[in-house]
């Protein structure tokens, strides 16, 4: 029997998917414990419930198996004896648990969630469902075949622009969130990246339906006429204000099937004349039936937000003792310094919050709120105040004394100085405190851990046109060289800071050529809205600066110089071997948007009748970074019965200020995540290119291991067949390689690049 090439191909591929079907179990084995979600589980305590990996046995943790084309800035889920992530250029990917080995490659999957996905299965087993948003598309996938589920919603996808009250959905740009949302039961809770930027759209909390892909409910963040809250903002407020959106983590209480959401701060972020009020819900945390979406209760952590102060870590379910009994709460933490305790069924605090008076704004038109609340306890984990005494000695000395001129000169009176048309000191700024990533719990004990960004930050308001550069350079690249040049390199090849935004060099087993960008139109557009990983958003550029970069970065290049592909061109495949490969991009993708874009993302008008306000922006994305005297981030651990901190340690090292003797300082702006075990561990890595393990009841190292490049995802971790696994994505030397590049050789016995899973070596 004679078989052509495409048909022994395609049996070929068939045999790999029922090999990968049959590797993943029918049910699960009582020994094995997964990690299924961003946090581990809709609580997103980042808490995992096994002793194999214990004080005693921790430096004994050796490379398992390592997977070197793991995406290095998400996070991977593992389920079933599968780990499930991105990888290959862009791919999502299947691999197997226990060995690392591929079992299936989807490719061209660029504009997919970036920091994670989420998965549901049915009560016996037999569906098991991959979610996520594409380019602002929800859509499922098979987790056994990597197939597009047609059946979910319409052509396969949900179109998350359609259903925002008022809103064209072609006017709408990239909506989705790089943080994946919340399974629960049947339903799948998701948040948005709305845009910060002027005339955005509200950030509606929605429930579809994980089978059907059906509205379930949906949760206005900016009130209608005739809900709550409706009068904590001018008549019609959700027709031209956007933002309070979920943009972070969420956490659901699946006992009492309770979500608390985070809410972003209202926009325009930093400039609030036509939004007069409270604002509600921004800026908040809500409670919400998880069924229904209807309000429990909220806590309102910033009145009037003009700080940017929004929550964005998971809030940390706990239960603590109080006055003499157990009582469940729930812990938020926001770009501010304190934590706030909550019980968990009424929202009600468990220590006094105190309304206080706060410097009130000279701008024209703001009407900022009087007072501010204020925990009395527990006690603040970053500091409240920054001046001239907190810059870092080990700055160069010019570089010092300009800095101190420019504090000196600057608004500085404390926490909540509102912005102004001088430099203004943000304290923290709006990537301190704590940000995305940078909670864990233990559920039972009453333990809190944060990661603590000490970040101020000098800021202010430029009228519209203010500040822009002209001159002779190419559309685009003014934009670069002001706002990305400093992290990226001035040839977009990266830096210490900043990951390469093109490939230095090719990769044939890829399809990669040297010199092409890393991230198509979609990709930028939405890293610009939202940000990701260290790079925050980018509010203040306008919409034309928008277009430029995008441009700019996207078109083709010539002699293998950046930007080798430009728009239109044909995407790069995975490198994947083809029997691997079980489909290709998007379920379905909008004609209207082929790179990302939305029609008519000029100056939209204000409505008809309301008033046409200044539209003031930033100058800059405000972040003192190196310039304060370290530790920059740490690792803190309350004890909420007492409540205090118990201790406080640097998060890695600073590696310049380490080959100075320097030691314990952290790194600025780190969202990587901890892990917390029930043998007393703290897993972790701070960007200096080790992973560690603390002593969760005392703070002291136990173990560390070092990379042959940097850190840039979050750890995970789960048990099968009777043995702990710890992955960690490590990523290439900063400039060396792209993502999904073969690994860089690293000296000595460094593991490779990429998924790198540790366990305890067999006995």
């Amino acid at each position: 029997m004679f078989r052509t090439a495409s048909s022994a191909r395609r049996c070929l591929l068939a045999a790999v998917l029922a090999a990968a079907v049959s590797a993943v179990p029918a049910g699960l084995a009582q020994s094995d414990k997964w990690w299924p979600g961003y946090g581990n589980g809709p609580d997103n305590s980042r808490y995992f419930a096994s002793r194999q990996i214990d004080k005693a046995n921790v430096g004994r943790l050796e490379v398992a198996w390592t997977y070197p084309h793991g995406d290095t800035g998400s996070v991977p889920i593992a389920v079933r004896g599968v780990i499930y992530g991105r990888g290959r250029n862009g791919s999502l990917v299947a691999i197997d648990a226990a060995t690392g080995a591929e079992l299936w490659v989807r490719e061209n999957m660029t504009g997919m969630t970036g920091r994670g996905l989420n998965y549901w299965e049915s009560a016996d087993g037999r569906d098991q469902r991959l979610l996520f948003s594409m380019n602002s598309l929800l859509q499922a996938v098979d987790a056994k075949t990597g197939r597009s589920i047609r059946s979910f919603g319409r052509n396969g996808v949900v179109d998350l622009r359609e259903g925002i009250d008022g809103r064209d959905p072609s006017t709408i740009g990239n909506i989705q969130s790089n943080t994946p949302g919340e399974v629960f039961e049947n339903l799948i809770i998701l948040g948005s990246a709305t845009g910060e930027g002027y005339m955005s759209p509200p950030g509606d909390i929605r429930a579809y339906d994980v089978l059907t892909g059906r509205l379930a409910w949906t949760f206005h963040t900016v009130p209608r006429p005739g809900e709550f809250g409706y009068d904590t903002w001018p008549k019609d407020a959700y027709k031209y204000v956007g933002g309070v959106n979920a943009w972070g983590e969420m956490t659901v209480d699946t006992k009492r099937g309770i979500a608390y959401v985070p809410l972003g701060s209202p926009t325009y972020d930093f400039y609030g004349a036509d939004r007069v009020g409270a604002n509600l819900f921004g800026t908040s945390v809500v409670a919400l039936d998880a069924r229904t979406g209807k309000r429990l209760w909220h806590f309102q952590i910033v009145h009037h937000d003009l700080w940017d102060s929004d929550p964005s870590a998971a809030p940390q379910l706990t239960t603590i003792r109080h006055n003499g009994r157990n009582r469940d709460v729930v812990v938020v933490t926001a770009k501010t310094p304190w934590l706030y305790v909550l019980d968990r069924v009424t929202g009600e605090p468990i220590w006094p919050i105190e309304e206080r008076l706060v410097p009130k704004s000279d701008m024209d038109g703001e009407q900022s709120w009087p007072t501010q609340p204020i925990p009395t306890n527990p006690p603040p984990y970053v500091k409240l105040t920054f001046g001239v005494e907190d810059v870092s000695p080990h700055l160069p000395a010019e570089e010092a004394d300009a800095f101190r001129k420019r504090l000196l000169a600057a608004d500085n009176r404390g926490i909540f100085t509102p912005i102004g048309l001088k430099d203004t000191v943000h304290v923290p700024a709006s990537n301190g405190g704590t940000i995305f990533g940078g909670t864990a719990a233990e559920p039972g004990t009453g333990a809190f851990y944060v990661v603590a960004h000490d970040n101020p930050g000098i800021v202010r308001l430029l009228r519209p046109g203010e500040g822009r550069r002209g001159g002779p350079a190419p559309p685009g690249l003014a934009v670069y060289q002001q706002h990305c040049q400093p992290c990226h390199g001035p040839a977009r090849l990266g830096t210490e800071t900043g990951v390469p935004l093109v490939h230095p060099i090719a990769d044939p087993a890829g399809n990669v050529l040297a010199g092409a960008p890393r991230y198509d139109a979609a990709a930028i557009r939405a890293v610009l809205t939202s940000g990701k990983g260290r790079m925050p958003a980018f509010p203040h550029l306008g919409p034309g600066d928008v277009d430029s970069l995008v441009s700019f970065l996207t078109a083709t290049g010539r002699g293998g110089r950046p930007g080798g592909r430009g728009r239109g061109a044909a995407p790069l495949g995975s490198g994947a071997p083809p029997e691997l490969i079980v489909g290709s991009g998007s379920a379905w993708t909008r004609p209207d948007m082929p790179d990302g874009r939305g029609r008519g993302r000029g100056a939209v008008p204000y409505p008809d009748g309301t008033p046409d306000f200044t539209r003031y922006t930033i100058n800059e994305y405000h972040t003192v970074g190196h310039r304060i005297r370290p530790p920059y981030t740490t690792i803190v651990k309350y004890d909420l019965n007492r409540p205090s901190i118990v201790w406080r340690v640097g998060y890695g090292n600073d590696p310049e200020l380490a080959a100075r003797g320097v030691t314990d300082t952290g790194m600025p702006g780190i969202v990587n995540s901890l892990i917390v075990t029930a043998s007393g561990l703290v897993f972790g890595a701070g960007l200096d290119n080790h992973i560690r393990a603390w002593d969760s009841a005392s703070g002291r190292q136990l173990w560390a291991a070092r990379f042959g490049g940097d850190f840039l995802g979050s750890p995970i971790m789960y048990e099968m067949d009777g043995r702990q696994f710890l992955v960690v994505p490590a990523a290439g030397t900063a400039g060396s390689r792209g993502a999904g590049a073969p690994p860089v050789p690293a000296a000595g016995n460094h593991p490779p690049m990429g998924w790198v899973a540790y366990a305890l070596p067999r006995p």
